[in-house]
């Protein structure tokens, strides 16, 4: 669970006739699932649809997101609160317009920040208000204290998951978790790896049926994705599929998910607090100890 704690609130951050920048965390219940790698894909594809997209790879000490991208960071996010850069120095470009910022290693607790520390990194990522369409987080797998505290200041959460018995049981305990902590959030469900829609249908009503009946709480179904041999073979190369095989099933599929959350009902359109109401939601809880 999370507590209060009194930070300066920034009042500064964001002009009032700047548009709001949507703020999404994406999850999963367990390791092994393909978050990172929806998460890189699906930003790709928000960023060839015309949206300015900033990933921030929030699985402190893995580094996923630039192994998929055979990157090698120039600065992380711990540079930015140690050594007080500045976001514009640690943004680092990527393809199809995408920005990225690495979290880098050795920094597993960057939540648990006295308060002026806190105060610098939540003034900086403030400045991404109307420069960036979409903020990305890619989480831990599961749910850390620190995740945790991410997931109840965003707009909206992605729950990645797979057909595996344990990946579907892991992924309702996070949403239960989170549930218990705020049940307006706004969560969309992923199921990774499916053998053909019908089965991604099943299984993604089996999560929304048992919800509702526990939790009494609608989750919306972003999409499905294939099991499909050449995601597999992209993160071998470290290029990611939707590039290197735009013609594959995955890549075909995740351009339809991300057509149908930039156009259709809900989706994108919901309304967004922006990147300001994620740092103040960010600044008031701490975890207990």
């Amino acid at each position: 669970m999370l507590a209060r704690r009194e930070i300066t609130p920034i009042t500064d951050a964001v002009p009032q006739h700047e548009k709001a920048t949507k703020v999404i965390s994406v999850t999963s219940g367990k390791g092994g699932v393909g978050k990172s790698n929806f998460a890189l894909n699906f930003a790709l594809s928000l960023s060839e649809s015309g949206q300015k997209v900033v990933l921030i790879d929030f699985d402190i000490g893995m580094a996923n997101l630039e192994i998929l991208l055979g990157m090698t960071p120039r600065h992380h996010l711990i540079d930015l609160v140690k050594e007080k850069k500045g976001i514009w120095e640690i943004l680092e470009k990527g393809p199809n317009g995408l920005e990225l910022i690495s979290g880098g290693s050795g920094f597993e607790r960057i939540l648990d920040l006295n308060d002026d520390d806190a105060n610098y990194l939540f003034a900086e990522l403030g400045k991404l208000q109307g420069y960036a369409d979409i903020i990305l987080f890619d989480t831990g797998a599961g749910l850390s204290k620190e995740s945790q505290r991410i997931h109840l200041a965003a707009d909206e959460i992605i729950l990645v998951t797979t057909p595996e018995p344990t990946a579907i049981t892991d992924a309702y305990s996070v949403i239960k978790i989170l549930h218990h902590q705020d049940a307006s959030l706004n969560v969309r469900l992923v199921v990774n790896r499916v053998a053909n829609s019908k089965e991604g249908i099943a299984i993604a009503g089996r999560v929304r049926t048992v919800t509702k009946r526990f939790l009494n709480k609608e989750i919306e179904i972003l999409g499905l994705m294939p099991n499909d041999s050449l995601v597999f073979q992209s993160v071998l190369e470290q290029t990611p599929f939707y590039l290197n095989y735009p013609k594959s099933q995955a890549a075909k599929w995740m351009k339809d998910m991300v057509n149908i959350y930039l156009h259709g009902d809900g989706g994108y359109r919901q309304a967004s607090t922006g990147i300001k109401g994620f740092i103040q939601k960010m600044s008031q809880f701490v975890v207990k100890k």
